[in-house]
C-alpha cells in the first residue's frame, strides 16, 4: 500500500528525529498521520478500504485525522456519544469530535461511534468516514495554548451516511482496535520529546554560561548545573524505558503497561525539564522570543493529550493488580 515495509522501530527513530524540528505541533500532526488515524485500518481494514484510504494517505495525498474525544469524554473514551446507527447498506452518523488534530484540513476520520446498544466495551466501531459528505459541520478551529502550528477543531454530525463497507475489521471491536492504536500513540508520543529534552537542556546550559548574574555566570551555581545534570539523567532513563517497551513491541508483545510508564514519565518530565529551564533562563525565558518558552507551552499537552496522567497510572495500576481489570 506504498509504505517501506519495515518494522516499528523505525517510526520511533522517525519521531525522534523530528523533535530537531523545534516545534511540538508538526510531529504531532505527522504522528496522527502515521501511528494515530492509520495503524488500525492498516491492521484490520480491508484490502478496499486500504486502498481507498490508506494508500493517498501514505503517500501524502490525504490528511487523516483521529475522532475520539468529545466535549464530555475525552481520556474516558468507553463514555463517547456520538452513535452510528445501521440503515440499510449505510451507517447514520450523529453526535461530534472534539480536540480533533489536523480537523479542518482533513479528508477523512478514523472514527469512534457507538454502533450498538451493548456494554460500553463492546458497542463501538472504527469507521473511515471521509470528511467531504453532507452533515459534517466544522465548527470552529480551536484557539491553544501550544502546538499552534498544528489545526485542532470542533466537528458535528448531522446525520451523515456513509457506506457499511468503511467499517474498519469487525463491528463492536472498535473499543479494542482503538485501544491498540493508543500504543503506537504513546511511543511516539514519548519518542517525539527525547530530542526537545535534551535540546532545552543544552541551550539552558550554553545560555547560563554566558549569563552573568552577581559577578559570575549563573551556571558556576552548584544548583544549577546539578539541577542540569539531573534531568539529563531522567531524559536517558526515559529513553532506555522508551528503547525497552519498543524492543518488546516488536517482537509482538503486549507492551500496554511499559507505553504508560513511558508516556507517564515523559509527560511529566517534559514539564520538569521545560519549568526548570526557563527558571534559568529568567526575564528572556518569559518571552517568546526564545526556544524554552515554546516548549513549555506546546508539550504541556503530553500529560493530557492521547490519555492523561491519571488515565496512565490507573492502567498500571490495573497492570500490576493493584486495580481490577475491566
Amino acid at each position: 500500500y506504498g509504505g517501506m515495509g519495515l518494522d516499528f522501530s523505525y517510526t520511533i527513530a522517525l519521531a525522534e528525529e523530528l523533535g530537531n524540528t523545534r516545534c511540538g505541533g508538526i510531529p504531532m500532526a505527522i504522528g496522527v498521520q502515521t501511528n494515530m488515524a492509520t495503524p488500525a485500518l492498516t491492521r484490520f481494514g480491508s484490502h478496499e478500504l486500504k486502498k481507498q484510504f490508506l494508500v493517498p494517505t501514505i503517500a501524502g495525498d490525504f490528511v487523516a485525522c483521529l475522532g475520539i474525544s468529545e466535549a464530555g469524554a475525552g481520556s474516558d473514551v468507553a463514555n463517547i456519544k456520538t452513535t452510528a446507527v445501521r440503515k440499510g447498506d449505510e451507517y447514520v452518523i450523529n453526535g461530534g469530535k472534539m480536540w480533533t488534530t489536523s480537523g479542518t484540513q482533513a479528508d477523512w476520520m478514523c472514527l469512534l461511534a457507538n454502533t450498538s446498544e451493548g456494554p460500553p466495551h463492546q458497542n463501538k466501531s472504527l469507521i473511515c468516514l471521509p470528511m467531504n459528505l453532507p452533515g459534517i459541520h466544522v465548527a470552529r478551529k480551536i484557539d491553544k495554548l501550544g502546538m499552534r502550528s498544528s489545526d485542532t477543531a470542533q466537528i458535528f454530525f448531522e446525520d451523515v451516511r456513509v457506506p457499511c463497507t468503511n467499517l474498519i475489521g469487525e463491528e463492536g471491536k472498535g473499543f479494542t482496535y482503538q485501544m491498540l492504536q493508543f500504543q503506537e500513540e504513546r511511543l511516539w508520543a514519548v519518542a517525539s520529546v527525547l530530542t526537545p529534552l535534551e535540546t532545552v537542556i543544552q541551550e539552558t546550559i550554553e545560555y547560563t554560561g554566558q549569563r552573568e548574574v552577581f559577578g559570575q555566570p549563573v551556571l558556576h551555581n552548584q544548583t544549577v548545573h546539578f539541577r542540569l545534570a539531573e534531568l539529563a539523567t531522567e531524559v536517558e532513563l526515559l529513553r532506555s524505558l522508551l528503547h525497552r517497551a519498543v524492543a518488546l513491541y516488536v517482537e509482538g508483545n503486549d507492551v500496554t503497561k511499559f507505553a504508560s510508564m513511558a508516556k507517564l514519565k515523559a509527560g511529566r518530565l517534559i514539564r520538569e525539564v521545560t519549568d526548570s529551564c526557563l527558571q534559568f533562563w529568567g526575564g528572556m525565558g518569559f518571552t517568546n522570543e526564545v526556544l524554552v518558552s515554546r516548549f513549555y507551552r506546546d508539550f504541556r499537552l503530553l500529560s493530557i493529550g492521547g490519555g492523561t496522567d491519571e488515565t496512565m497510572l490507573s492502567i498500571i495500576c490495573k497492570y500490576m493488580e493493584i486495580l481490577p481489570r475491566k
